[in-house]
């Protein structure tokens, strides 16, 4: 007597269901909890990042010396160095030759408040 075929053809839709229980969900995007993205749009603006980078929703902030920040809230690495998250964020804009030493980014005297600020607007380019 024949067995019946079935189980074989389940054998691909097995393998899939337990190889994608090993994948975890993303994790959400960076932000700024206490930031308010609105003042770092400001800031963004005052500080003069624009000549240096493309940011949307910034006027003239079409700079081509450094990257740009479109979709920077999807990025994973900040300046190819540290983790996208808000502390990590925070520290390159206040300090950035701090993080690497000799970057063309420049320390523009960003105190803590106005990073968060900008960083929490960053955050809004998902």
């Amino acid at each position: 007597m024949r067995k019946p075929r079935w189980p074989v053809l389940l054998l691909p839709v097995a393998v899939l269901a337990v190889a994608s229980c090993d994948r975890a969900d993303p994790p959400p995007p960076p932000e700024v909890r206490a930031g308010q993205p609105a003042r770092g749009a400001d800031l963004i603006a005052q500080y003069g990042c624009g000549s240096c980078h493309t940011i949307p929703g910034i006027d003239r902030a079409d700079g081509l010396v450094g990257p740009p920040l479109t979709r920077f809230g999807a990025r994973s690495y900040i300046a190819g160095e540290l983790v996208n998250n808000a502390d990590n964020l925070q520290h390159w804009i206040a300090d950035p030759q701090a993080v690497e030493p000799g970057t063309a980014m420049p320390d523009l005297g960003v105190s803590a408040i106005d990073a968060q600020d900008i960083a929490a607007y960053l955050y809004t380019l998902d």
